[in-house]
This record gives structure tokens, C-alpha cells and sequence, in this order.
């Protein structure tokens, strides 16, 4: 049966989480559909065509979908539900608020978090924080995953050619409405998709020593991050935290600041390619999934490793 995918965007471009989806589907089967949910969302539309392993494109481009709520887009996929075997979405925080909705419209379990497919029924996915590893068998009739993006390679966004199906059906829910956004805006790149990343943790000591990090992130080009503990003192926005209840990355170069290492933080980041951990604390836990390891104190180093760069 077909691969039924919720495709992530902003009503102009596909998010890259996507892909990374894609490539997880066409591991389960052959034939993935994408579905676009949104509003004047046809570059959307366009984008999700023409990745490689995406056979169909639905389209759903109502005002109704303008702002995604999950309410709206459960309702929806489960409309559309009939002849999928497998109902898939990042495991991003759009993704893990609608999927649930869905699996429970559908009453069967969801799987949350695959980081790997061993067939259309069996998947491996994380457990405790990460620190152990279930693989997991399932005899739903239907198979609602979240994926974690950083368990598979993103699927080339060019060289498919799918064809598209426009649907017709518009549903709203008069539970929940859209009262206002605000969004945080910055130059840097998006975590989930920068290629280096510098985070900082508790150590950092207040908000105004964030900015000895931004010296190295220019140089870099480099996205900032934060552990749980810097964003609940609040140092920092909840929107910078990586971790397990925060974002999950994996890029080619993450550098821990002040960071002692807890496994809610670890879950979040050890995938990365290289880890580099500056800390002052030699026994930090995370100089033990580190592959550089500075013991320093880092109101010496970050000053010294930006004027290196």
C-alpha cells in the first residue's frame, strides 16, 4: 500500500525536514504521496513535485489551511486516509502536534521518532532520552510514524516529476481558531537545518554572555542553540533549545559551551557529525560523546577561539 506523507512548509517553500521524510518512505514502499496542506501554497506544490521518490502530490489550498492548526489537518489526512498503509511526518513540532490527532482518529498506536526502517511493519526508534533502542513491530492496519530527520539522508529535492491531485474537501474545526503568530526572526540559519551549530549552557552564567557566542557564529555561519537549562534560566528563548523536549540536530559541527552534558541534551545532539565541548569541568558528561574536548574555562576560550577563526 501507498506512503502517505504531510509535507512541512510555510506556504512558500518546502522545509527540508521533508525530504529527509521522503527517503524514510521510499524504505517502506515505492509509491510515496505527499500531501500540501496550506494556502496559495503552489510553490509548495512545485517544490514537493519534483523531489526524487515522491510519485503523487495531493493538494489541499484552502484559506481554511492558511495557518496548518492540527485540528483542521488530522481531519484531513484522515479524509483521505483510504488505500495508505503508512501516514508518515517529521518529527518536528508541527509533526508531533497533528500526527497523534490522527492516529487517534484512526485508533491505532503511533510510533514516534524512527530512526530506522527494518520493513513495512518493523522500525527502530529511541527510547529513554536515547539510551536505549527499541525496535518495534506493529500490526496496525495502518502505520502512523513521526521520523527523526536525523536518522536518514534527505532526498534530493530535484529529478521527480510527480504527478499532482487537487482535493476538492475543506474541513474546519469550530474548536480552535487562529488568534496571532509571532514570530522569531533572525539572520542566522535554522537549527534543525544549519551546518554548524554553537550551543551554550548553563555555564554561559546569564543571557548577556550569549553574545560572546555570536562572535564565532558570524565567523562560522553558524545557527546558536542552548541546552534546556540556559533556556529555563531564562537566558535565552525556548526556540534555541536542543534537546529531547527541545529540537533534534545533527550537523557536520556542533560546539557545546559551557554545557555539562545531561542526556536530555545529548538526545538532541549526538548525532553531529563532530562534537567539540569546552567546559571547565573535565568530568562533564559531555566530553564523553565529544570527539574535541577543551577543559578551559570559556570566558578564556570562546574569546581566543574567535580570534583563531
Amino acid at each position: 500500500m501507498s506512503v502517505l506523507i504531510i509535507a512541512e512548509h510555510d506556504n512558500k517553500s518546502l522545509k527540508p525536514a521533508t525530504l529527509n521524510t521522503v527517503t524514510a518512505a521510499t524504505q517502506i514502499d515505492a509509491d510515496v504521496h505527499v500531501l500540501v496542506v496550506g494556502f496559495e501554497c503552489q510553490t509548495v506544490v512545485e517544490q514537493a513535485a519534483q523531489v526524487s521518490g515522491v510519485t503523487k502530490v495531493l493538494v489541499a489550498d484552502n484559506a481554511a489551511y492558511e495557518h496548518q492548526l492540527a485540528e483542521n489537518v488530522s481531519k484531513l489526512v484522515v479524509d483521505v486516509a483510504a488505500g495508505y498503509g503508512h501516514i508518515l511526518a517529521p518529527a518536528t513540532t508541527t509533526g508531533k502536534n497533528t500526527l497523534p490527532r490522527v492516529a487517534a482518529l484512526l485508533n491505532v498506536a503511533q510510533l514516534s521518532d524512527v530512526i530506522k526502517v527494518e520493513s513495512a511493519d518493523t522500525f527502530v526508534r529511541p527510547i529513554y532520552a536515547g539510551n536505549a533502542i527499541a525496535t518495534v513491530k506493529t500490526t496496525d492496519a495502518v502505520k502512523v510514524l513521526t521520523i527523526r530527520t536525523t536518522g536518514f539522508d534527505a532526498a534530493a529535492s530535484t529529478g521527480g516529476s510527480a504527478e499532482r491531485q487537487v482535493l476538492s474537501q475543506v474541513i474546519t474545526s469550530d474548536r480552535s481558531r487562529f488568534v496571532k503568530e509571532q514570530l522569531a526572526e533572525s539572520d542566522r540559519p535554522e537549527l534543525t537545518a544549519a551546518s554548524v551549530i554553537i550551543s551554550g549552557g548553563r555555564g554561559m552564567g546569564n543571557g548577556d554572555n550569549f553574545k560572546l557566542l555570536e562572535g564565532v557564529a558570524d565567523k562560522l555561519g553558524a545557527a546558536i542553540g542552548a541546552s534546556r537549562a540556559a533556556v529555563d534560566a531564562g537566558f535565552v528563548p525556548n526556540d534555541l533549545q536542543v534537546g529531547q523536549t527541545g529540537k533534534t540536530v545533527a550537523p557536520d559541527l556542533y560546539i557545546a559551551v559551557g554545557i555539562s552534558g545531561a542526556i536530555q541534551h545529548l538526545a538532541g545532539m549526538k548525532d553531529s557529525k563532530v562534537i567539540v565541548a569546552i567546559n571547565k569541568d573535565e568530568d562533564a558528561p559531555i566530553f564523553q560523546v565529544a570527539d574535541y574536548g577543551l577543559v578551559a574555562d570559556l570566558f578564556d576560550a570562546v574569546p581566543e577561539l574567535e580570534k583563531s577563526l
